[in-house]
């Protein structure tokens, strides 16, 4: 059967097995049940002639004429989505798509102006994602999505990054916390405490026990946790002190269920990145609310 009857469809599926290496997966992020990918992907591997996958115990992989297949569907799917651009760019903002992926701390903020800008464009298909650091730099390696807001972005150069606004981290306590009325608290005196961590590979993470690591003061983690919810349940709940983007701790700051600690050194000075990778051309809509960041946290001048 010719390659030419190969369907579209066929080759987003295929593309986003090779991406998943996981029917399951590839399925889940179609929203197809698995049965309809592997049915895909065998009806494409008729037209080639050739199998595209194999598997070894559990673990699927690309043949060799997958991976070239994989290639291909990626060129050719990039290439019509950045037509899909060029004309809705003819047609104006309002007939376009804009995709943005953030941080899980970035939630606190981001889907409020992604709604303020969508409530200036109607007209925008508009989507967001939300995933730990890792899964965001994971789909941006793979441009996924039009723009990643993340705290820390990659030191890479493929990445292009530019910094939006001041995301602050501070140090939290319970009220109780036997420092929580100290001025000035030597970061050693603190790093004796509990400290409770997120993830490993967590931007937030990695900036505080920088902090720490230059004060000569090894933090004692106690307990490491998937989201800022659940380390500020944590530290509610007297189990440690923790340090989060001040963005993210707000509310509960405002009600008392947590406190500041004044500590030397602190609040850790960051910011806000967009990114996206260097040779991404960003679409009318991006670039809009590229602009409309730039509003809301207008740049200082240098």
């Amino acid at each position: 059967m010719p390659l030419r009857h190969a369907t579209l469809r066929q080759l987003a599926v295929f593309r986003a097995l090779a991406q998943h290496q996981s029917v399951a997966r590839a399925a889940e992020a179609l929203h197809l049940t698995p049965p309809a990918v592997s049915i895909q992907v065998k009806q494409l591997s008729e037209h080639i002639g050739h199998p595209l996958i194999g598997q070894t115990g559990k673990k699927l992989y690309l043949t060799a004429q997958g991976e070239a297949v994989a290639s291909a569907c990626r060129d050719l799917l990039d290439r019509l989505e950045r037509l899909d651009q060029d004309l809705a760019a003819l047609k104006g903002l309002e007939q376009g798509s804009l995709s943005v992926a953030i941080i899980t701390t970035a939630s606190y903020f981001v889907p409020r102006l992604l709604g303020d800008f969508h409530a200036e464009h109607p007209g925008l298909n508009v989507s967001m994602f939300v995933g730990n650091r890792q899964t965001i730099l994971e789909r941006m390696e793979r441009n996924e999505d039009d723009l990643y807001i993340l705290g820390q972005p990659p030191d890479s150069a493929r990445v292009t990054a530019w910094p939006f606004a001041p995301n602050p981290l501070v140090a939290i306590a319970s009220p109780d916390h036997p420092l929580r009325d100290e001025v000035d608290i030597d970061p050693k005196r603190l790093a004796r405490e509990p400290f409770i961590a997120r993830e490993g590979g967590s931007g937030t993470r990695l900036t505080a026990e920088e902090f720490f690591a230059k004060a000569y003061a090894p933090l004692q983690i106690r307990l490491e946790l998937g989201s800022n919810e659940a380390v500020k349940q944590s530290v509610a709940g007297h189990m440690g002190f923790s340090v989060l983007s001040e963005s993210t701790v707000r509310k509960e700051l405002a009600s008392g269920e947590l406190v500041k600690l004044d500590v030397r050194g602190m609040p850790l000075e960051r910011k806000w990145y967009a990114a996206h990778p260097r040779n991404k051309v960003l679409s009318p809509a991006a670039l809009a609310y590229r602009d409309f960041l730039d509003a809301h946290f207008p740049r200082p001048s240098t």
